[in-house]
């Protein structure tokens, strides 16, 4: 249990994750409000990690659903075994026989039948998905709804009753109440607008790309081993490219993935040659590519011309200059 938001911040920073008190507020409110949370913001900004390590924090299970076009409530929230109720009718097969005998006619057999429903559809069966497993589990547990923008509208419906009375219904059981409340996470990348029904049963938090400070703190963590000047050379270009107008922003996650990459070829800072080998780690389109390439050519100018060097044309090789180059990407 969060103690206070100061509390929320340590105890997430234990679990090597940097956030701001915004986000640890909205932490402690989830959890004294009982209220679920939708973090929305770009793709790899850390809102599932924010859930994992909510749950790490706090001792409880993680139980995730990921949502995707056609996702529907038998698939998120139970389905029956039918093989293991054909393998209990093959077993039970003597005891039917005797519940049916003395019967006179078809009708009086399928009721004695029908007064054993109980036996074949109840729990015994059920293969519970994250849905019912979050609601009917005994013990304290964080439920993760991954990209719920994904789900269809009519998903989307069907989890009001989930995020209102923490309860769902299973036709043949009833409705089945949450022993434990479970904290709540769903996540966004606004691939489509959540209804106003959805948001306004939960706490709304919205994820940025982060700061330079930001992300350099937690380049320095998830990367120890990068060197200084590859740290500040990688968060430079990253809050640069980020200015451009291009199709997919390259995110935190992609900042890490650079770092390592940088890091398995031995760099220790960056220049133009190992920039344009290396743009595919973080850029997923080659339109993307090319923009920057532009913007990295630009770069370059520029510090040619501040330092009397001689102005190369755009795209043509660049003679070695290490500290021409370093300049311009810091």
């Amino acid at each position: 249990m969060f103690e206070n938001v100061a509390h929320v911040l340590e105890e997430l920073g234990k679990q090597d994750y940097i956030c701001d008190k915004k986000i640890g507020t909205v932490v402690f409110l989830a959890q004294q409000l009982e209220k679920p949370v939708l973090v929305e913001g770009p793709a790899g900004v850390g809102k599932t990690e924010l859930a994992k390590v909510v749950a790490a924090a706090t001792g409880r299970r993680l139980i995730r659903l990921q949502c995707y076009e056609g996702l529907d409530e038998a698939k998120a929230l139970y389905e029956w075994e039918y093989s293991k109720q054909l393998l209990y009718t093959q077993i039970l097969k003597e005891r039917f026989s005797q519940a049916m005998s003395g019967a006179k006619t078809l009708r009086e057999a399928a009721e004695r039948v029908a007064q054993e429903d109980s036996v074949f559809f109840s729990d015994h069966f059920i293969v519970p998905r994250p849905l019912l497993e979050a609601i009917t589990s005994p013990d304290p547990v964080l439920l993760l709804i991954d990209e719920v923008d994904k789900a269809d509208p009519e998903f989307e419906a069907f989890l009001l009753e989930v995020l209102s009375d923490f309860q769902v219904t299973v036709p043949e059981l009833g409705t089945i109440e949450a022993t434990q409340r479970p904290l709540v996470f769903l996540t966004s990348n606004n691939a489509r607008e959540m209804s106003d029904a959805l948001k306004r049963r939960c706490l709304h938090l919205f994820i940025d790309y982060p700061t330079e400070a930001d992300e350099r703190r937690i380049l320095e963590l998830k990367v120890p081993g990068a060197a200084e000047g590859l740290v500040s050379d990688v968060v430079g270009m990253m809050q640069r490219l980020r200015d451009l107008d291009l199709k997919k922003l390259p995110s935190i996650s992609e900042t890490l993935d650079w770092a390592r990459a940088l890091l398995a070829l031995n760099a220790r800072e960056l220049d133009e040659d190992l920039v344009n080998q290396t743009f595919n780690v973080i850029l997923k389109y080659e339109g993307d590519v090319r923009k920057a390439q532009g913007e990295l050519d630009k770069l370059l100018q520029k510090q040619a011309i501040r330092e009397g060097a001689p102005v190369p044309a755009p795209g043509a090789p660049q003679k070695p200059a290490s500290a021409s180059k370093k300049g311009a990407l810091h």
